[in-house]
């Protein structure tokens, strides 16, 4: 073995790879490494960083030179030298070289690393210098070049891909306006498409202009920058454009060779990476390999795959009889805050194949909830009849990427679902859940395979027959009422054994709930009383995802926001429309910091009104939290409030940042709810109130009522809460007053509960453990209690008022009640109601 002559053609990822491990197994060979470029091994998956700025150093990009690679080594590299021809009989190659002209050279063995280059299809104006293709270091030297030359403020990006994607990314990130458009109706192929919403709508709420299912017809050059002409005739401007619709194998100089091709031109390799040709190896984007999960041939154009593959033919070059058992597209991308990872196959494959499968999704926290600055994570699991694992894809912000790798094991091990729920992986709660989520996707897949429930997706959703089946929406009233799939009957999975009756059993019930689980829980209720029932995987969060369409996001401003570039919200716009952005000077720097991370909603608003409401007019807060909704509530909040936003940002980790300045007393500005202004002074308009009666005494409406008041309020709204009846308990004092009653009085006063802490739950009391449950929950999920609710609404200006006539039929007095109530009686609630813009009945 000693002594043989390799040549490898191409550096980069697999020819690197390979000849690093050649001259580890076989010191005395002589390696020659052949370089078209001058770089022979340097971070491709890097090069969209360094034009965005995340990598500020050039230098870092190149991961070995030709002199580092020769002293190490002892490889003779020759940059600058293309190989045009390999002749096997003769056994050589021709080189076309820009110091030594064109020659021939002899192999024992030689290791093909082509790699792959753009595609550039066959349309007008393809040869404009202002359309640019990015695959190496001189390429991403031109597009660097361009992005910082003086006068240009945009680009558009042709292809979704990871490429495509990950380039509309950093060239936002660069400062530019960017365009994306892809042909297909989603980005990102290998994800399935209602996976690849949330990361179109990072795109989208970073300023990115998505327009899918557009097919570009031409290119045309403009006296400053360039046209991108689509098929449906619309016209794109900017001043470069960017190629990334795909690479094809680079093998033209090979043609002649008498090497087998697959169908799109791919070398044809075996499990030890040899071609047909004796003694010729390949590795890399250029070949074709087999897919792990299905079997079929494939080419999957990652560099992981081809540094494995490049050691595994240097390696059978020495004899060693390695192998390559195939590519299961393992790959993870970032889009600004979030993250998408996948593994294996995708619907779309398995169902082009005729491969039968199972799907769940499933939407847990990244870690525990009670552990502040936990945000969703997106999962969809893939398996067959037997459990075998086929594929995996996942969304989110935290904790996405070493999910997809536990799924990417146990698929290489040939694992099944059983072996996922069996899973023991590391736990503490900034980090995961004792039920990790990997381990959640597994449990409702085995739910499945055991015939626990029957599942249904959002594709078979679209084809349902409403003569056979019957759709209901276990959430609340609540949520129904806030948006439901069409055609869906709400029934509370909490009402459902007392509702029974509702339900025709001629027909097939479809339940959904918001992520699934309750969905599930209606589903075995369901199928243990005889009917026929089917549960909503993922639930109505799935639902919503695979109806995304681009355009309903706003758009954020064209750079980051800080303080030296804030635009703001005048104190004098109108609240439903904010006009264009104004300046803010360089020195405006916040006055104050608020973290409200760990909170859910309605809490991070009401901390941001009370801090607001403790500071001087005109002065900055700056405020970070966690709730995902956080970033659409602020800017509602501060219109509504006339504050001014100066800025509202997504950061990394799924926080979200805004500043805000407190607004400047004016006469024409309508008074905020809450801040000392008597009310009849302040004569809301019918939009700016809300009351409520609350009749309900059982806690978990009391909870829900005291949540929308809190927001309300928050919200810059005047609320009046009338309390009649069995309400009235919720603001009993929790201690025996001394008073003097009538005999119905002191009953009454003995039968009821004595403030909010005595309440129960209106379902699922079970002998007064539902509401320690409930209690219990909300700590966890640092949800504020009734009687901090009730404390903060009363701090907020809530006008909480007691029914007088009430009072008198149930003989509570007003010592009885705790402070901060009004009394009042019906004409007090009818004219707060007249100026209400809604009035709630709880």
């Amino acid at each position: 073995m000693t002594g043989k002559k390799v040549l490898i053609v191409g550096g980069v990822a697999g020819g690197a790879s390979a000849a690093a491990r050649l001259r580890r197994l076989d010191e005395d060979a002589h390696i020659v490494l052949f370089e078209r470029d001058p770089y022979i091994s340097f971070a491709n998956c890097g090069l969209p960083y360094y034009i965005g700025g995340s990598i500020a150093d050039r230098s870092k990009l190149l991961v070995q030179t030709p002199e580092g690679m020769r002293s190490r080594f002892n490889i003779d590299v020759r940059t600058g030298s293309e190989v045009v021809a390999l002749d096997p009989a003769s056994r050589t190659v021709r080189v076309r070289s820009v110091e030594h002209g064109e020659y021939t050279e002899s192999y024992d063995a030689v290791i093909l690393s082509p790699g792959a280059k753009p595609i550039r299809p066959n349309l007008p104006g393809i040869d404009s210098s202002r359309i640019y293709t990015l695959r190496n270091i001189p390429d991403t030297d031109r597009i660097k070049t361009k992005v910082t030359a003086e006068g240009t403020r945009s680009a558009i990006v042709i292809g979704g891909g990871f490429i495509g994607v990950e380039m509309a990314e950093n060239l936002r990130e660069a400062g530019l306006s960017v365009s994306l458009v892809e042909a297909a109706p989603q980005i990102l192929a290998p994800f399935d498409a209602e996976m690849t919403a949330p990361l179109a709508q990072e795109l989208e709420a970073h300023g990115i202009d998505l327009h899918l299912s557009e097919m570009v017809a031409s290119f045309a050059d403009t006296e400053n920058g360039i046209t991108v002409r689509l098929a449906s005739g619309q016209e794109l401007h900017a001043e470069m454009a960017l190629l990334a619709i795909g690479v094809t194998p680079d093998t033209a100089f090979l043609k002649e060779s008498g090497l087998a091709f697959g169908p799109r031109g791919h070398i044809l390799v075996n499990e030890r990476m040899e071609t047909n040709l004796e003694s010729v190896f390949a590795v890399g984007d250029a070949i074709e390999v087999k897919d792990f999960v299905n079997g079929s041939q494939t080419a999957v154009p990652l560099a992981g795959p081809a540094n494995k593959q490049g050691r595994i033919a240097a390696d059978n070059v020495c004899g060693l009889g390695t192998t390559y058992k195939g590519s299961q597209g393992t790959a993870v991308i970032k889009v600004f805050g979030m993250t998408g990872a996948a593994t294996g196959n995708n619907e779309k494959t398995l169902q082009r194949l005729g491969i039968p499968y199972h799907v769940v999704h499933v939407h847990p926290g990244s870690h525990a909830g009670y552990y502040p600055g936990a945000t969703p994570i997106s999962l969809k699991l893939l398996f067959n009849a037997e459990g075998k694992v086929l594929g995996s894809q996942a969304t989110g912000y935290n904790g996405v990427e070493k999910r997809i790798d536990d799924m990417a094991t146990i698929i290489r091990l040939r694992g099944t679902v059983a072996d996922l729920t069996e899973l023991e992986l590391s736990y503490a709660p900034p980090y995961s859940s004792a039920k990790d989520p990997v381990n959640m996707a597994a449990y409702a897949a085995e739910n499945v395979l055991a015939g626990l429930t029957d599942v249904f997706t959002t594709a078979e959703l679209v084809r349902r027959d409403a003569a056979t089946t019957l759709l209901i929406d276990v959430r609340t009233a609540m949520e129904h009422a806030n948006g439901h799939i069409p055609d869906s009957v709400n029934i509370p999975v909490d009402e459902l054994r007392g509702r029974l009756q509702e339900l025709d059993p001629s027909k097939e019930i479809w339940v959904y709930c918001q992520v699934g689980l309750r969905g599930y829980t209606a589903s075995r209720i369901l199928a243990q009383k005889g009917f026929r029932v089917r549960n909503l995987t993922g639930g109505y969060k799935t639902w919503q995802l695979s109806r995304y369409t681009p355009g309903k996001h706003t758009a954020a401003p064209a750079a980051p926001i800080t303080t030296a570039t804030m635009t703001a919200v005048p104190e004098t716009a109108a609240a439903s429309a904010p006009p264009a952005p104004v300046s803010v000077s360089v020195s405006d720097e916040p006055d104050a910091v608020l973290d409200a991370c760990g909170l859910c909603c309605p809490g991070p608003l009401l901390q941001v009104k009370k801090q607001i409401d403790g500071m001087e007019q005109g002065q900055i807060l700056k405020v970070t939290a966690s709730d995902p909704g956080f970033y659409e509530d602020i800017q509602a909040w501060a219109r509504m409030t006339r504050n001014s936003l100066l800025s509202a940002a997504k950061l990394s980790g799924g926080l979200i940042e805004a500043v805000l300045r407190k607004r400047e007393t004016d006469a024409g500005a309508p008074a905020v709810a809450g801040s000392g202004t008597p009310l009849e002074s302040q004569q809301p308009a019918g939009n700016r109130a809300s009351t409520m009666v609350v009749f309900s005494g059982d806690l978990d409406k009391a909870i829900a009522s005291f949540i929308i008041a809190n927001g309300a309020a928050a919200s810059g709204k005047k609320v009046t809460m009338f309390f009649t009846f069995w309400g009235l308990n919720i603001i009993r004092r929790p201690d025996k007053i001394k008073v003097k009653k009538d005999l119905f009085g002191t009953m009454f006063g003995a039968m009821l509960p004595r403030g909010s802490g005595k309440l129960g739950m209106s379902r699922m009391n079970m002998l007064g453990a539902g509401p320690k449950m409930i209690r219990q929950l909300m700590r966890s999920k640092n949800v504020s209690s009734l009687e901090e609710l009730i404390h903060s609404a009363l701090e907020q200006g809530v006008e909480i008022v007691a029914c007088q006539m009430s009072m008198d039929l149930m003989g509570i007095t007003r010592e009885e009640l705790i402070d901060g109530v009004q009394f009042g009686g019906v004409g007090h609630y009818l004219g707060r109601a007249e100026m209400a813009g809604h009035n709630l009945f709880i």
